[in-house]
């Protein structure tokens, strides 16, 4: 038999740790974006979380010397809020391909929010080799 969930109380202020980030963050002119990268078909793919973004007009994804950076930017647009949590302003994140990667094959799609990049890895050579082993008399 499971135990109901119960809510802590918190003093005076219930409500103050809904109304800050927590853990807190340390607000910055560049965001990170959160991302997740696996190995799929011989690429390398990499999916980031960009929703509400312009693929077209406001992301810029860039290869050098081994190294994939995503930048994006959400403007925020002018009307009068009573409150937004959404965040604003430029995202940036780079990350460093596996050794071999053909930075010439590069793929980029955006669909319902998630910019997925995928670059092709080096062919995998399993040929084995026997080893002779020595014998000291």
């Amino acid at each position: 038999m499971s135990t109901p969930a119960r809510r802590e109380h918190r003093g005076l202020f219930p409500e103050l740790f809904d109304w800050l980030d927590w853990p807190p963050v340390i607000r910055s002119q560049q965001q990170p974006i959160r991302f997740e990268d696996y190995v799929k078909e011989g690429r390398y793919v990499v999916r980031a979380e960009l929703p509400g973004i312009d693929p077209e007009k406001d992301v810029e994804i860039t290869l050098r010397n081994g190294v994939l950076t995503l930048h994006a930017e959400r403007r925020e647009e002018l009307k009068e809020q009573h409150r937004t949590e959404f965040r604003y302003g430029s995202f940036t994140r780079s990350i460093a391909l596996p050794a071999g990667a053909d930075e010439q094959d590069v793929k980029a799609v955006y669909d319902k929010g998630i910019l997925e990049v995928s670059v092709k890895l080096p062919e995998e050579k399993h040929e084995a080799r026997r080893i002779q082993v020595e014998t000291q008399q």
